[in-house]
């Protein structure tokens, strides 16, 4: 009985391993190559697959979901031979489950391999100002010519990033000045604008306060004159109104002629040729008062030798002031008019 039952274990531990063998359950998003006797002969796809125990087997399970490989810096070469270090970062997809497994050994290793020659060859006829400022260049050189070197592989290359650019210590120092450079010329360039434009708005607002002061001056000067023409045209109506006669008139002229000489830095001041006209006229209104005899008569008319004709020059008459009083020059060569005194 007992090797009876040690068969029967054997059977069923041999049916149980068949069993499992036979069937495949694969996840979503991954294929299978499955190889009868060492040759391909189908890929499983998603979910319960059946095989032939013994005779089938699974090769290998490939995940067809994208994937990021992040691959070590890179020394290359720029055209003005300085050697900088890239990083980069590739996304791709396996579409083709079967070419992955037959068309290359390790597509993963293929396509680093892949991607350092090609930077090495775009890198190459850049220099280094390209090299940081053509990110999108590198990348769809570089995405080209693994699109087309991976078709044939079953891997689509979906996205090339450069993960970092890291020229030399002694050209980032030097780098670093040339920004500090342009940093500071920035800077003072903004500096000199704003102090421009300051000038100029300080010149428009004094520019504008002259304008508004030239103007206030002028209306001020325009109100005072119409100031000035309105007490002028004032006293001349209220002199019109009044009705003065000539001897009234000559007695005020007189009595502003002492006005002339007020001042201390007056040395000389001049008698207009009107005085002989009001002198006249004042004394014809002295004679007229007081009369020939005092008594308030009206005087009789002046002998006509006292009554000399006035004929005053063309111009005014000097009067000296040397002594602080006001003394008329006497000019001998002429004839003056003779005040009755009585």
């Amino acid at each position: 009985m007992e090797p009876v039952l040690i068969v029967l274990v054997v059977l069923v531990v041999v049916a149980f391993i068949a069993l499992i063998k036979t069937i495949q359950v694969i996840p979503q998003a991954s294929a299978a190559i499955v190889e009868r006797f060492g040759r391909y002969t189908r890929t499983l796809n998603a979910g319960l697959n059946i095989v032939v125990p013994f005779i089938d087997r699974v090769r290998n399970r490939i995940d067809l979901r994208e994937q990021v490989v992040p691959f070590p810096p890179q020394p290359v070469i720029t055209q003005d031979n300085l050697v900088v270090n890239i990083d980069t970062v590739i996304y791709y997809q396996v579409t083709d489950a079967r070419a992955a497994t037959y068309e290359v050994a390790s597509y993963i290793q293929a396509i680093e391999q892949l991607v350092i020659t090609t930077l090495r060859n775009i890198i190459g006829s850049m220099d280094l100002e390209s090299t940081l400022t053509s990110r999108e260049v590198i990348n769809a050189g570089l995405r080209g010519v693994l699109d087309e070197a991976t078709g044939k592989w079953g891997i689509r290359v979906n996205r090339v990033e450069l993960k970092a650019i890291d020229p030399p210590t002694s050209i980032q120092d030097s780098m670093e000045k040339q920004m500090r450079a342009d940093r500071d010329k920035r800077a003072s360039i903004l500096t000199a604008e704003g102090a421009r434009q300051a000038a100029i708005l300080r010149a428009e607002g004094e520019k504008q306060a002259d304008v508004l002061k030239a103007e206030g001056e002028a209306q001020a000067a325009v109100l005072r004159a119409d100031g000035e023409a309105a007490a002028i045209r004032t006293v001349f109506e209220a002199i019109h109104d009044g009705n003065p006669d000539q001897k009234l008139l000559a007695y005020q002229y007189l009595q502003t002629l002492p006005e002339l000489a007020k001042g201390d830095a007056n040395k000389l001041w001049i008698i207009p040729s009107e005085v002989g006209d009001a002198l006249k006229g004042l004394g014809g209104a002295f004679t007229g008062l007081t009369g020939a005899n005092g008594s308030g008569a009206p005087a009789a008319a002046a002998p006509a030798a006292a009554q000399v004709p006035l004929d005053p020059p063309a111009g005014p008459r000097p009067v000296d002031t040397d002594k602080g009083a006001a003394r008329p020059r006497i000019d001998r060569t002429r004839e003056y008019p003779t005040i009755d005194p009585e």
